[in-house]
């Protein structure tokens, strides 16, 4: 056990040293993005920023996805599942005035991409809404 303890530790240790953002979600699961210096993203997350932009979310997000007419994605990404979240993009929520993207193919099909980006930002990862991809 303490083994594996002091293992956990040197490679939490190793990734703070390189600069990887590590957050308390990633001793219990596989992050969905990589984040350096709190604006440096991986070339997938950088694709659900660009999804972000085509789609022109931050008209009812806001620019920095705190919400405008929309709600804020920072604090709604911390309880919405990875289904949800598709489920909600995907077919929309009419009533609330969110439209559809299912018909979007460059939503549909950077989903996961997109998922990454908004879920960095909600865990505090990715500190600005504008990113830059890591060389």
């Amino acid at each position: 056990m303490m083994s594996r303890v002091k293992s956990v530790v040197l490679a939490v240790a190793a990734l703070a040293v390189s600069g990887v953002v590590v957050t308390a979600q990633a001793q219990d699961k596989k992050l969905p993005y990589k984040v350096v210096d709190g604006y440096k993203v991986d070339a997938e997350t950088m694709k659900g920023f660009r999804t972000w932009r085509a789609a022109a979310c931050d008209r009812c997000h806001g620019a920095n996805q705190e919400g405008l007419v929309g709600p804020s994605l920072i604090a709604s990404m911390k309880t919405l599942s990875k289904e949800d979240f598709v489920k909600t993009v995907r077919d929309g929520r009419l009533d609330k005035g969110m439209q559809s993207f299912g018909t979007s193919k460059q939503v549909m099909d950077n989903m996961d991409q997109l998922y990454a980006y908004l879920k960095g930002r909600s865990d505090g990862a990715i500190t600005r809404a504008k990113v830059e991809e890591l060389q």
